[in-house]
């Protein structure tokens, strides 16, 4: 469905800092990083598409977290949206949302919700029944 979801960000150290640990737990693959531009872009292990992109907005202004914008990160288990969920906040992110059940997306959504460093929502999300 998607080709690449773009997250500004202002301070690129920092924001590379948290991503790289958050989303090598998902098991995703970083495609470049490249500080002078600055940006980074990470893929899952099935290719390289879609594309998550880290960088300074391209229009040179500041960056702004947008208000109702959330980017979730499919988790292959429940453990694992507990584990990057704590690695989220290990790196300094903000909890939004603790690990949990949420019956009210449907009977097996289990998600956990944070804040970047920059103040970007996103979410680790699992919806497989839990595992035996």
């Amino acid at each position: 469905m998607f080709s690449h979801v773009f997250m500004g960000v202002s301070d690129f150290e920092r924001a590379l800092a948290f991503y790289q640990p958050v989303l090598a737990c998902l098991g995703l693959t970083q495609r470049f990083v490249d500080a002078e531009r600055p940006w980074a872009g990470w893929h899952s292990a099935a290719g390289q598409r879609p594309l998550f992109v880290i960088s300074a907005p391209h229009d040179g202004q500041p960056h702004a977290a947008g208000n109702g914008q959330m980017v979730a990160f499919a988790a292959a288990s429940r453990p694992l949206v507990d584990q990057a969920h704590a690695t989220a906040l290990a790196q300094g992110g903000r909890c939004e949302g603790p690990p949990g059940l949420r019956p009210q997306y449907h009977a097996h959504y289990y998600g956990a919700y944070v804040r970047d460093p920059e103040g970007n929502k996103i979410a680790f999300a699992c919806h497989e029944p839990a595992a035996e």
